[in-house]
């Protein structure tokens, strides 16, 4: 029998529900589901290159797209001749949606905005990751002016406590050792549920009630919203590791306040410089978006500058690419040659900060997750470890760190 192929595209909430799309399109059929993105233009492009990759690979199979890209646009997919069907967000976790139909082409796609319900299945295992995710939040209530993310996923919704809690027992069950919380807007989590919890509350009820989860990694925080009670979890709870992502976007107040970002550049450097105070350890990972409409070269140095002011190790850099029907797209463009060079002075000083940051780690002993592949994983900061021989896959492994390749350490059992 064969399985479905996932090919998955984007964020780490993508990835938790690719794996909820596996059970539910179940084994059978020939069948490849990809799970688009839509965060930048770049991203949607190559959603259209794995559709006909796949095409290529798998010329019998039946393509699915799902996915942001696949809700915001679904006509641009339905006429690409590789696709069988288009689903979108609000019907991916559907078993309806996957069912065999009798004509191509067709499409599902439901009014994103009209959708409370989040997470409706649980993904029981995860075929390519050591580590499990699950969704505790979807969609967005800011309207960053580049951002077309609310479009594909509609408003902030959370899950209730009591159902995340059963899923991260039930793949810790199932032998996970390491489980990501994932979401949309992750800090944002709560208000919508009774009693308004914040995501501080949650963490904290997880931790009481599965003891045997070792390992409590979050997924990409607002900065302005890591209220005390989350501070403190992060800075003093063990089994939080110790990596953050911000969602930083920029290091000019100009910029920021164009972006209709809800902090200033001197907010973030001051919430890190805390964090770091109390658990020095802490890795930070930023998003940071390269040429925004209006950028000029001082604002482009202050967030070429904030990489080293934030301590970011993990730069993750957008070019900045407009997308239809945000307020950025009508904003003073800057050519794409600039875009492109900016977009590489910050992608060059973020791997300097993390070759530098690596180099520090060797002779150290870290704590690894096994992939599956049995020789890689990360740390407990999130620094990518290779093993010469292999051990167990998803087994926690003292290691030393004997030597940095590239963006890797090289490791052997401690």
């Amino acid at each position: 029998m064969s399985r479905p192929e996932l090919i998955t595209l984007g964020c780490r909430l993508n990835i938790a529900e690719s794996e909820a799309m596996r059970a539910l399109a179940g084994d059978g059929e020939d069948v490849v589901i990809v799970n688009s993105c839509a965060v930048t233009a770049e991203a949607v492009r190559e959603t259209r290159k794995a559709i006909r990759r796949a095409s290529r690979a798998r010329p019998e199979a039946r393509i699915i797209v799902t996915g942001c890209a696949a809700q915001i646009d679904p006509a641009s997919f339905a006429a690409m001749p590789e696709v069988a069907r288009v689903v979108g967000n609000a019907d991916k976790l559907n078993p309806a949606s996957f069912a065999p139909s009798a004509a191509g082409g067709d499409t599902i796609v439901s009014d994103i905005f009209a959708v409370r319900q989040t997470a409706p299945h649980m993904a029981a295992a995860f075929a390519e990751h050591a580590r499990a995710f699950v969704e505790v939040q979807n969609g967005c209530d800011h309207r960053c002016t580049f951002c077309i993310i609310p479009y594909g996923r509609g408003n902030s919704r959370s899950l209730p406590a009591g159902l995340v809690i059963d899923r991260v027992k039930a793949l810790v069950d199932a032998g996970h050792r390491e489980v990501v919380l994932t979401g949309v807007d992750l800090t944002s989590y709560g208000p919508d549920l009774p009693g308004a919890p914040t995501l501080g509350m949650l963490v904290e009820r997880i931790l009481a009630h599965v003891p045997a989860l070792e390992r409590l990694r979050l997924s990409s925080l607002d900065s302005v919203e890591i209220d005390d009670r989350l501070f403190d979890l992060l800075t003093g709870e063990a089994r939080i590791m110790p990596h953050l992502h911000l969602s930083l976007q920029a290091g000019d107040d100009m910029i920021l306040k164009r972006m209709k970002r809800r902090h200033s550049r001197a907010q973030a450097i001051a919430i890190i410089d805390r964090l770091k105070a109390k658990r020095p350890e802490i890795a930070i990972g930023a998003d940071l978006i390269a040429g925004f409409p209006t950028e000029d070269e001082a604002m482009a140095a202050n967030t070429l500058a904030l990489i080293d002011d934030c301590d970011v190790v993990f730069g993750h850099i957008f070019p900045f690419s407009p997308r239809e029907g945000t307020p950025a797209a009508r904003m003073p463009q800057i050519d794409r040659a600039t875009i492109r060079t900016r977009a590489a002075r910050l992608r060059e000083a973020a791997d300097r900060r993390r070759a530098g940051w690596l180099q520090g780690l060797v002779g150290t002993r870290q704590r690894l997750l096994v992939e599956r592949d049995g020789r890689t994983g990360h740390a407990e900061n999130f620094a990518r470890m290779k093993l010469a021989n292999p051990a167990e896959p998803g087994a926690i492994l003292p290691v030393r760190a004997l030597a940095r390749e590239h963006d890797t350490l090289i490791a052997e059992p401690a």
